[in-house]
């Protein structure tokens, strides 16, 4: 009898799932295995017994050289049938994006806010965060279109924590399956406080297993010229925002976008987790923001006009990239400082205010609590500070947002 393509296959499999943990090896032989890695060893010649599909099938170790195949996970169906999306977190996301839309292509005169932790790494603090939030949300509704950042996936200029799909427990162990579902089980609490979610993609499978949950997404400043990421942008069912390169071009975010609203086939992977061609229509959503650059800001008034007669120059007259852009007041237009990520808040206020046209949204990175603090497992953490870039502190936060949205207000009388 054939299986329910939406139903775990195999008992084991579901408990591990819930579990998170892993399928290939015993704890004893990962445990072997971290050893020798962390004393410079290879446990692929190490490591005598050590199963690898390679010799089950009869193939000489001639491939994955330099790949240790520990953890297979659990497809999206069986993720998405283990914590599906309920009847009032699908119409949040779907109503979300359609507002997010209306912004976008100015149908809607509320600035649209991107606002919350530069990465999440303790679920139970980013919730705390999201039911705040979703109190001044209900307040400023009228000026604000407020999206929560659910950040998961960090990209590194070398190395460092890689977000907690990558790492959850914050330690080097890497156990993506335990990730995936704190992320997942993470993005439906935020919804469940009443919070649409905003999210970078980095990774080209994992939005199989997320994306249905998110309402805004990021292509990265490193990824910006990427052609797997402009593909699955392509494909991205909700708005997507191309940030400028590290080294300030627009005109790559502006490639981006051209790019992504093409139709597009590319490798990537179906709800089964089975290898497929990607076929995509391509996504008229996707937009420019500007984060600042290696070597200075960009979100002055001349940086706006600039950008958006990038745009202009190539995109459709009627798309939401030649409406509007965003800017992101943290990273380069920051120097990753949260008292002057403050002080670029208050500087966008002021000209939103007074009337400047090409500005849809902004973006900031806020928890808890104020800065940030090196990356550590959570019981050596203060809780609610960030551990990737500074973040503004809640209270900060919370007097931004009325800020801003009294810059609306004055937008709109003038």
């Amino acid at each position: 009898m054939a299986h329910d393509p939406h139903t775990p296959q195999f008992e084991d499999h579901t408990r591990a799932i819930a579990q998170g943990r892993p399928l290939t090896y015993t704890p004893e032989q990962l445990h072997a295995v971290h050893q020798i890695v962390a004393e410079g060893g290879n446990p692929l010649t190490d490591m005598h017994d050590l199963p690898r599909w390679e010799d089950e099938v009869g193939i000489d170790r001639i491939i994955n050289r330099r790949v240790m195949e520990l953890d297979p996970l659990p497809t999206p169906a069986q993720v998405l049938t283990e914590l599906p999306l309920d009847a009032r977190a699908r119409h949040l996301v779907a109503s979300s994006r359609d507002e997010i839309r209306a912004c976008l292509y100015g149908q809607d005169d509320r600035l649209l806010v991107l606002v919350g932790p530069c990465s999440v790494h303790d679920p139970a603090a980013a919730l705390d965060y999201a039911r705040r939030l979703e109190h001044v949300r209900r307040e400023l509704e009228n000026e604000l279109l407020i999206v929560m950042r659910v950040y998961f996936e960090k990209p590194r200029s070398t190395v460092g924590w890689k977000g907690l799909i990558n790492d959850p427990d914050i330690d080097g162990s890497h156990n993506i399956q335990k990730g995936l579902l704190l992320a997942r089980k993470t993005l439906l609490d935020v919804l469940g406080a009443g919070l649409a979610a905003a999210t970078e993609f980095l990774e080209p499978t994992s939005p199989q297993y997320i994306s249905d949950a998110v309402s805004w997404g990021a292509i990265g400043a490193r990824n910006t010229e990427s052609q797997v990421h402009r593909q699955l942008a392509s494909g991205l069912s909700m708005p997507i925002g191309f940030k400028n390169a590290t080294d300030g071009s627009v005109k790559a975010a502006v490639n981006g976008c051209f790019a992504a609203a093409q139709q597009h086939t590319f490798f990537g992977i179906d709800h089964m987790g089975r290898a497929c061609a990607v076929e995509t229509i391509g996504n008229p959503d996707c937009h420019v923001v500007l984060r600042g650059s290696s070597s200075g800001p960009n979100y002055d008034a001349d940086s706006v006009a600039q950008a958006m007669e990038a745009v202009r120059a190539q995109m459709p007259a009627d798309s939401a990239a030649a409406h509007g852009l965003i800017i992101d007041c943290s990273h380069g237009n920051s120097g990753k400082d949260d008292v002057r990520q403050a002080h670029v808040v208050r500087e966008i206020a002021e000209r939103v205010a007074q009337g400047e046209p090409g500005i849809t949204g902004i973006m900031m990175e806020s928890f808890l609590e104020g800065g940030n603090q090196p990356a550590a497992p959570l019981n050596q953490l203060v809780y609610g500070k960030s551990i990737t870039d500074k973040c503004l502190s809640w209270p900060v936060t919370e007097q931004l947002l009325h800020e801003l949205a009294e810059a609306v207000r004055t937008r709109r009388w003038n």
